[in-house]
């Protein structure tokens, strides 16, 4: 039986969308897209100008999801659906999102009637030049897995001849230029989308690897601005038209590329795009044995410098210059073990890497700093000592070994001075290194200094802008300059790229709470515990805000839940002493936060500058405590 079928057809702009036959087209020929994104388009055409709820769509489309695998869901469906109609969350001209609540289509919309019997067009849409490339690296990538290995780069390098010719021919048919052309006006931004992986799923982390080394090598010219790794990295294998890539990434310019490997030879390839008139301006492809990886990264990092016209300082030729030579063995653990790092549940894999390729090259710095890293997140202060150490001895130019050792400096030794020349040092090298950013706006805010502090967050989140984490400190840094509104909004921005971020739903109940408004603090508090948030900082902050509002019985139950915690959780005598400053009694704060000072908790250091202790300024117990943990006054 024929399925039954609708009348009209559902227009806006250049777009129409046909509910019989489940397609979206653009100006008669189809898009590709996948059925949920297209469903939820559907609901929204049929109520433009209205919020549709989150809540809505989950009962049309998600009805038997779990709560948070359908927020997951519908953010990457809306993400894909502004996608394939080239729209921006930032300056919407489809889909608008309603912070909290849903979405609105604010475009307008025409219902089309139609003769049942007329055709349905299954036009598709034309191949651009990135999906000739991708089509063409697939098949490079299944003639590479059929032959051996000396024989297969004797014939790839002819594939590479030919693939060569095809891609300059792309380039000149969609820039009318020559293929290495001169940037329309003057590039001083660029992010590095991760590159394809042409070598198999199993080669994932070397092709991860890949792009974080040529970030890094990137990020060390000063006069360019290079989007973090966070911030690029949910792009992969997306295929988005890379103007509306860079309009998000807020960047002039794109590198994509490919990188394709077998046993010890590895094959890079790379393409500069000016983004504002998809443009491309060069394409290059580099090959070598895999000991030689760093000097090839370089190569790469060097040519897009010369395209983009940057005048290099001496320090940042002869970073791009030397590169030293690795152990490929040592090598290839170490981007392992980056790999699972940034996965963040996996570190004790990602400490068994590091380890593998100190054994394999002592000599190599890198894997030390990454040990570092992981030493500093388990609070072990004297093994990430001696892993930074052990980091810059071997080479003092290592931005992110200046940066941790900064971090241990005024975390741990509360050695102000010394943590703020580490920080600078960090940032002298390499320039674009947002973590250094992050970190130095949250030393700046505890010695007091919260201008600058937010000047560095603002920096920091211009170089990685889809990071949850440097979002939120950016709102946080809002909240301290006393820009509540803007706090607001930043932290809603946030959301809206990632909804189930703790951190960001505990700093906008700081700024609800600042702001008293307590009803809209407490909620963002508690759905911050419930996505994973600290337990005891939430309830910390919840037991105040309870009490602040006279809801004794609420701020008691904290304090009992917040004793079960103690003392396996040692941060909950800080956050004890929050909720009985909140009430009023100094005694049994003052009793708790030198429980916390025994344990010595790290986010003592802040504990001058937290509001929730103002009552507490004028007690000289409190005034000594503050010196003894060596908290600036």
């Amino acid at each position: 039986m024929e399925r039954g079928r609708h009348t009209s057809v559902l227009r806006f702009g250049t777009y129409e969308v046909d509910p019989d036959s489940g397609e979206l087209r653009k100006a008669g020929i189809r898009i590709k897209v996948q059925q949920q994104p297209l469903k939820l388009l559907e609901i929204l055409l049929k109520h433009p100008g209205e919020v549709v709820t989150r809540e809505e769509l989950r009962a049309h489309i998600w009805p038997h999801e779990s709560y948070g695998d359908f927020d997951q869901a519908v953010t990457i469906a809306v993400a894909k659906l502004r996608g394939a109609l080239g729209d921006s969350a930032d300056n919407p001209r489809f889909i608008e999102t309603i912070p909290r609540r849903g979405y609105r289509f604010i475009a307008e919309v025409a219902v089309l009637q139609r003769d049942s019997g007329e055709p349905e067009s299954a036009q598709e849409t034309p191949a651009t030049a990135s999906s000739r490339d991708s089509a063409t690296g697939v098949a490079e990538q299944a003639m590479f897995r059929r032959l051996p290995g000396p024989l297969s780069w004797k014939i790839i390098g002819f594939s590479a001849v030919v693939l060569a010719i095809f891609v300059v021919a792309i380039i000149r048919w969609r820039s009318h230029s020559p293929a290495n052309a001169s940037p329309t006006s003057p590039i001083r931004s660029l992010a590095v989308l991760p590159l394809e992986n042409l070598s198999g799923d199993a080669q994932d982390y070397f092709a991860d690897g890949m792009t974080d080394e040529l970030i890094t090598d990137l990020a060390q010219i000063g006069a360019l601005r290079v989007i973090s790794r966070t911030s690029v990295m949910p792009y992969k294998g997306a295929r988005r038209p890379l103007p509306l890539v860079a309009r998000e990434l807020n960047v002039d310019a794109i590198v994509e590329g490919t990188v394709l490997r077998s046993g010890n030879q590895v094959r890079i390839t790379a393409q500069l795009i000016q983004a504002s008139a998809d443009k491309h301006l060069w394409a290059q492809s580099y090959q070598g044995d895999l000991r030689n990886t760093l000097s090839l990264q370089k190569q790469v990092a060097s040519a897009i410098a010369d395209q983009i016209r940057i005048e290099l300082t001496p320090h940042e030729q002869a970073v791009l210059k030397n590169a030293k030579t690795v152990d490929p063995e040592a090598y290839e653990d170490y981007l392992r073990g980056r790999f699972f790092f940034n996965k963040r549940n996996s570190s004790e894999r990602a400490q068994r890497y590091f380890q593998q390729a100190i054994e394999k090259d002592p000599n190599y710095a890198p894997p030390y700093t990454g040990l570092a890293d992981i030493y500093q997140l388990s609070d072990n202060p004297r093994l990430a000592r001696q892993s930074v150490q052990k980091a810059l001895d071997l080479d003092n130019n290592l931005a992110e070994a200046h940066n941790s050792l900064a971090e241990l400096l005024y975390r741990f030794d509360r050695n102000w001075a010394g943590a703020e020349r580490e920080f600078k040092r960090a940032l002298e090298l390499n320039p674009n290194y947002a973590p250094a950013h992050h970190w130095y706006s949250m030393y700046l805010a505890i010695v007091g200094r919260r201008q600058q502090a937010l000047a560095e967050a603002q920096k920091a989140y211009e170089l990685d802008p889809l990071s949850p984490v440097v979002g939120a400190n950016l709102a946080k840094k809002l909240q301290e300059n006393g820009q509540y509104d803007k706090a607001i909004d930043q932290a809603n921005r946030t959301l809206e790229v990632e909804p189930n971020s703790a951190v960001t739903h505990a700093v906008l109940g700081i700024v609800y709470e600042d702001k008293k408004m307590y009803a809209e603090a407490i909620t963002e508090y508690k759905a911050a515990l419930q996505l994973g948030g600290a337990p005891g900082e939430m309830r910390g902050l919840l037991g105040f805000v309870y009490a602040a509002t006279g809801d004794l019985r609420n701020a008691e139950k904290m304090i009992r839940e917040l004793k079960q915690l103690w003392p396996g959780h040692a941060h909950a005598a800080l956050d004890l002493a929050v909720v009985y400053s909140g009430l009023g009694q100094k005694d049994q704060a003052l009793y708790w936060l030198g429980k916390a000072s025994e344990k010595e908790v790290g986010d003592l250091i802040e504990v001058g500058q937290d509001p929730h202790f103002v009552a507490l300024r004028s007690d000289q117990r409190f005034q000594a405590l503050v010196k003894q943990v060596g908290v600036p006054q």
